[in-house]
């Protein structure tokens, strides 16, 4: 199972560059958008909707790599006081919660690209772009994090049952205050911006 997180983070990584290189090119298209509008008086048309189409692919694919990366906001005030045990179970009922709301997000968005699909549903824009396409990218990057998450579980409760409470913490754990320092100290020597965690 630890192959298969390794090939997952892989896999997310690769989906956090792609999200974010649909980012930037959305954000020149507004940009340009914006300066010959303004000296021209004309509009591209369209690149509302496809930064929106952007923004939820990108997220979408963002999810997976947070979930690894344990990058999600958490308010963890009652936590960090709590047995290492409780903490554990804690962690695995939170992602056990995840896993099943975003498995509902992932199944209800398959059912809107199927339904797209097989109706050839195009968006009411003068671009006329064919659902079908961003539909499909921004759930297969819901899918990749609910299978990821589905990783992470399972991987989680075994090393539950076996006493493992490190691995529970390293895998789906609260990001302590010093592990987040030891991060911000190693991305600060490789030239890399801080990373901010979750919230206390």
């Amino acid at each position: 199972m630890d192959r298969l997180l390794i090939l997952a983070r892989r896999l997310a990584q690769l989906g956090v560059w792609f999200g974010g290189g649909l980012l930037v090119i959305a954000s020149f298209i507004i940009g340009v958008d914006v300066v010959i509008r303004k000296l021209f008086g004309v509009s591209i048309g369209g690149a509302d909707e496809l930064s929106g189409f952007a923004l939820a692919i990108g997220s979408a694919w963002a999810f997976g790599f947070a979930l690894l990366d344990r990058a999600h906001v958490r308010i963890d005030s009652l936590y960090v006081v709590l047995p290492t045990r409780i903490c554990a179970v804690l962690d695995i009922l939170g992602l056990s919660a995840l896993t099943t709301f975003f498995s509902l997000v992932a199944w209800y968005g398959f059912g809107a690209f199927r339904q797209s699909f097989a109706l050839n549903a195009h968006t009411m824009s003068p671009l006329a772009t064919p659902l079908i396409y961003p539909q499909f990218l921004w759930v297969a990057g819901l899918a990749l994090f609910v299978l990821i998450a589905v990783l992470l579980l399972g991987r989680a409760m075994m090393a539950l049952i076996f006493g493992d409470m490190n691995t529970v913490q390293r895998l789906i754990g609260s990001r302590t205050v010093v592990q987040e320092i030891d991060d911000e100290l190693r991305g600060m020597e490789h030239g890399d911006r801080p990373r901010s965690g979750g919230e206390r």
